[in-house]
């Protein structure tokens, strides 16, 4: 079980290095690659050159789209959000050399690509950009049938593999495999019940495993979970509501409904989904004006802000920041930060980040000025505390890893709640315990690992002399963790060469880091 938590934890170590835009884009490559060899030998419905020419057009409806888009609302083109819609759009739509049904393809690139600006709020699109245009085709093709619909051709018993084997990894990095999960659950055994209904309705004999195959290696419910129901952007902020989209997704892309002539199946399906997740997440998205950077220690900085608007988030969780730069690196011009501030001190929001790394991310938000506003396309995690107060805690935070917590300790202060916590602070030197101050006020015990001995401690903190930072020597400090609910926030080594000690805890909650 340890072996196993730490190639885990080591994986998620790697894909944290790649952005989830590029890491999308390299797995919906692969799969279009895959694809096309397998259509050289006929394998999948559409031809090499249909293939081909529908990417084109695909290509050039969407990129146009966004780059005059951008040219009229200001901002960077996000190549990898156009490239990731051409290749969704490519397995959901019918490959074709028709004219008029090229056209349609051409129609419903447009159409995703302006979603993204027009069905927008706060800075995040509302709906999966790929769903809308598929499912204003499909619409369309009720009055003009040669332009085409969705038909979702991706559900083939040829591509189910290598789906199943590109989407983990993308589920993998945005740390979905459950939500997902519970989806494909749901859409299955709901696809089962409504065929198996249909089979007996026609007199015929329903074979149970043979039914239950086709239903998952035929149809397209795993490249939709895979690759855009799992699209951090349209998901609520918590894993709670994420299951709550899951299931409703999954029951009526199992059992769709028609309505008139179109049906509410698959894209339509997401795009119900979608409004449920923006009810759940549309207070989270706001625009923040920089006031100040403030030093901490020799690569700390806490970067101050002010919130346009009152937000909702809850002492724990995170936001996603967008800095807008020329030439980005391949990880973006998003990052997600935990909240240092407390829900309490808003509209004040703070947020920590560690130098050293020469990413453009990193140059770009360095070089931001008082006054200038960026902005936070949402707030998620679960990285949150226990509801009942009495509940005994450990934190465990490594460098960077503290501002979770000091987040919910400001919170337990200001609220004035009572709570049993015990706090392992992990750093390279001594000269690198950020927040001290904050820590210091809760006036909770603090056992501190780091390579030097610490010149000054407050009394209810100590340095762990002689104490190897391993499982062994976390049960040393910590002799009752069997007692308490573990939280840990650090680099997934950490997690992972503790994991034998985390695992005798009431329960256990990580959040992982990998660096910016």
């Amino acid at each position: 079980m340890t072996s196993l938590t730490a190639v885990w934890n080591r994986t998620l170590a790697v894909l944290g290095r790649v952005s989830m835009y590029r890491l999308g884009v390299l797995a919906l490559g692969a799969l279009a690659a895959i694809a096309f060899v397998l259509s050289l030998f006929g394998a999948v419905g559409p031809t090499p050159w249909e293939l081909l020419v529908s990417y084109v057009v695909l290509g050039a409806a969407c990129a146009a789209t966004d780059a005059i888009a951008h040219r009229v609302l200001g901002g960077h083109w996000r190549w990898e959000s156009s490239l990731i819609t051409v290749l969704i759009l490519l397995f959901v739509l019918r490959p074709t050399l028709e004219p008029l049904a090229l056209v349609g393809l051409l129609i419903a690139g447009v159409v995703a690509s302006a979603s993204k600006y027009v069905l927008a709020w706060q800075a995040r699109h509302i709906f999966n950009p790929a769903a809308v245009g598929a499912t204003v085709l499909t619409v369309l093709s009720v009055w003009f049938p040669a332009l085409g619909s969705s038909s979702w051709w991706v559900g083939s018993p040829f591509l189910a593999g290598p789906v199943i084997l590109l989407g983990m990894v993308v589920l993998v990095r945005t740390e979905k495999v459950r939500v997902i999960t519970l989806f494909l659950l749901i859409a299955v055994a709901v696809a089962f019940v409504r065929t198996s209904v249909q089979y007996q309705q026609a007199g015929l004999v329903v074979d149970a495993g043979t039914v239950f195959w086709n239903i998952l290696w035929s149809s397209p419910f795993l490249f939709l979970g895979a690759f855009m129901l799992s699209e951090p952007l349209t998901l609520p902020p918590r894993r709670w509501q994420q299951f709550a989209v899951a299931a409703v997704v999954g029951a009526l892309a199992g059992w769709p409904i028609d309505v008139g002539d179109v049906s509410l199946g698959q894209e339509r399906a997401l795009l119900i989904g979608n409004l449920l997740a923006f009810a759940f997440a549309a207070r989270t998205a706001v625009r923040l004006t920089f006031q100040e950077r403030i030093v901490l220690t020799p690569t700390v900085r806490e970067l101050s802000f002010r919130a346009e608007r009152r937000f909702r988030f809850v002492a724990g969780q995170y936001l996603e920041l967008e800095v807008p730069h020329a030439r980005p690196d391949a990880r973006g011009t998003r990052r997600e930060f935990s909240i240092v501030s407390a829900p309490d001190e808003l509209p004040e929001v703070r947020i920590a980040l560690r130098e050293g790394s020469q990413s453009s991310y990193k140059k770009a938000l360095a070089a931001v000025e008082p006054g200038q506003e960026l902005a936070v396309t949402g707030v998620w995690g679960d990285f949150v505390l226990p509801a009942r107060p009495s509940a005994p805690v450990l934190m465990v935070a490594a460098g960077i890893g503290v501002t979770p917590f000091v987040s919910q300790l400001r919170h337990v202060r200001l609220s004035g709640e009572d709570r049993d916590v015990v706090f392992v602070y992990v750093a390279s030197d001594a000269e690198e315990l950020a927040f001290r101050d904050e820590l210091e006020q809760s006036g909770i015990p603090v056992i501190v690992f780091t390579r030097d001995e610490p010149a000054t401690l407050p009394p209810h903190w100590r340095w762990a002399r002689g104490v190897r930072l391993d499982a062994d020597g976390l049960l040393e400090v910590v002799p009752d963790i069997g007692a308490r609910h573990a939280y840990v926030s650090g680099p997934p080594r950490l997690i992972a060469d503790l994991a034998p000690a985390l695992e005798k805890a009431r329960s256990l909650t990580t959040d992982a880091f990998a660096g910016y």
